[in-house]
């Protein structure tokens, strides 16, 4: 997570200095490096959430086997 930090904050000084400049190349490599970095946050949102759901679903079925036991 913290490298998606650093890379947005790198995508906003590319940005920025784009707009400063008048290079609108770079300006749009800011924003695509911003954007890929909240995709990647995002992605590790979701993959957090399946395995704590699978980790539960995990716990629950390992409850169900002891107690038939």
């Amino acid at each position: 997570m913290a490298n998606e930090k650093f890379e947005k904050l790198g995508g906003k000084i590319k940005e920025g200095a784009g707009k400063v400049t008048g290079n609108e190349s770079l300006e749009n490599e800011g924003r695509a490096d911003q954007t890929k970095a909240g995709i990647k946050d995002k992605a590790k949102d979701v993959r957090d959430a399946v395995e704590d759901k699978a980790n539960e679903t995990l716990g629950d079925f390992q409850a169900r086997e002891d107690a038939d036991r």
